[in-house]
């Protein structure tokens, strides 16, 4: 059985089977869109993010009040200030109760669990000043909007260690309209901040919160090591701009599992510096697993790679994936300038429902930091693998746009069926690769076969693959 539909479990089994078996099936049946319910064996490398520190206190023995209105900046500064002379004694832990929570921009420390509890917001502050200016990122040369500095986040850390950002699914609010209608009117001095960004940090472990309204990026692990975002919600209006879900950057392994994102932007974004300082930096973004992701984008992608990848984007592992009411479902973005190279990603057992175009690469994205970039800086795209994937209402399978001179190579796509809605539903250019079992049949480029002689030039695949056509992709959902 290729496909679990309500309908096939639901009436020809009610009259076979048990009724305890019965409402089992019922409940996969009618849960089946919603993965993260069926949630399997965690494919993270924990840290433990329910880690009992030794010392522990609670935000309001600081003075902070929890009314939406007053100012908590100086409570959680002064806090965190205290709790670093436990750093070295196992840890310590903030806890913030029950309320709404005023602060602007504050800094975390080694060695310490902030827990929100169920009905506690931090509130970003509106007023700019709240967010001090910080230098641009080394691997971006300037802030991403505007030349210059820009805003640190709300939740802020550099050179840190064993940092969890936990809780009984709080939330954390960035009030980022009126970061929105400033970038609108074009009234922005700094490009504008992130919720959360951890700078040169490893062991960090984002899980079990709520994020709404960041003004500009949502999560952003940059120059990170060992990081898990597990099991939060993301969301911004679909037409806020730039809101993207999580952005690990020049970041080594990085988990993503049981998450669902609606935002204005990427949902995930895998970045890794920006043209010439990408380049000169030089730090990869690599071993990215993501697992179990639900989202919608309107106006971008579900999973993207770049555009800022001069750094280079390796192993990149996705699967147990949907989306739906978005515009692209995976993207690879990239322009001559950028340099660096993408490759070794793999992505599988897709579902997209109402999506306009389900696979989609762009070789000219353009958006260069100044004019100092080198256009004879070709990006190397090669060695992509997407396989299992089924869609519904989808406008166009594939817009796939290498660079003149610099072809995207093996791009590998294997057992894609697509319900598509337009008269043309590939569109390549540069591009060379091979495929299997793909419906709407692939562009010219890509319709050698896969199988038998070129299942090593794809990335992730093997020879105990060869049978793959015939694996029922529902195997991991009746295994719960």
């Amino acid at each position: 059985m290729n496909k679990i539909t309500r309908k096939c479990i639901t009436e020809p089994l009610i009259s076979l089977i048990q009724p305890k078996l019965v409402h089992v099936l019922l409940v996969l049946a009618l849960f089946s869109d919603v993965p993260w319910l069926i949630r399997g064996s965690s494919h993270c490398k924990r840290a433990n993010s329910a880690v009992i520190r030794p010392h522990s206190v609670t935000i309001t023995e600081f003075g902070a009040v929890g009314d939406g209105l007053t100012l908590n900046t100086k409570a959680f500064q002064n806090a965190i200030f205290y709790l670093n002379s436990f750093a070295d004694k196992g840890g310590a832990k903030l806890f913030v109760p029950a309320g709404r929570w005023l602060t602007g921009s504050f800094d975390l420390i080694s060695h310490l669990t902030l827990w929100l509890d169920k009905d506690a917001v931090i509130l970003g502050s509106t007023n700019s000043d709240d967010w001090p200016v910080v230098d641009p990122l080394p691997s971006y040369g300037q802030g991403r909007e505007l030349p210059g500095g820009r805003h640190r986040s709300l939740i802020y850390g550099h050179n840190l260690t064993d940092v969890v950002i936990t809780g009984d699914n709080g939330t954390i609010d960035g009030q980022g309209s009126i970061w929105w209608n400033w970038f609108h009117a074009k009234t922005l001095k700094y490009t504008r901040p992130h919720l959360v960004e951890l700078m040169n940090s490893s062991g960090i472990v984002i899980s079990n919160l709520t994020f709404i309204n960041s003004p500009f990026w949502t999560v952003h692990p940059v120059y990170c090591s060992h990081v898990i975002v597990q099991n939060v919600t993301i969301r911004a209006p679909l037409d806020s701009p730039n809101t993207d879900g999580i952005d690990p950057d020049s970041s080594d392994d990085v988990c993503i599992e049981d998450c669902y994102i609606s935002t204005g932007d990427d949902l995930i974004a895998i970045k890794s510096g920006w043209d010439e300082y990408g380049i000169s930096y030089g730090r990869p973004c690599r071993n990215i697993t993501i697992h179990r992701l639900v989202g919608q984008t309107r106006t971008s992608a579900g999973i993207a790679i770049g555009s800022e990848m001069s750094g280079g984007v390796s192993e990149v592992r996705a699967e147990n994936i949907q989306f739906y009411n978005s515009s692209t479902g995976i993207r690879i973005k990239t322009s001559p300038g950028r340099g660096g190279y993408v490759r070794n990603i793999y992505m599988s057992n897709i579902t997209l429902t109402d999506v306009k175009v389900a696979i989609r690469f762009t070789g000219h994205y353009g958006e260069h930091p100044d004019e100092h970039y080198d256009p004879e800086a070709l990006p190397i795209i090669e060695r992509i693998t997407i396989e299992d994937v089924i869609g519904d209402n989808i406008e166009y399978a594939g817009i796939l746009d290498g660079i003149q001179a610099d072809t995207f190579l093996n791009i590998c796509l294997l057992n894609i069926t697509l319900n598509v809605t337009s008269e043309s539903p590939w569109n390549c250019s540069y591009i060379e690769g091979y495929s299997d079992s793909v419906s709407p049949e692939t562009c010219e480029p890509l319709r050698e076969s896969i199988f038998p002689h070129h299942y090593s030039d794809c990335y992730h695949l093997s020879s105990h693959l060869l049978n793959s056509s015939n694996q029922n992709r529902g195997t991991w959902l009746l295994s719960w």
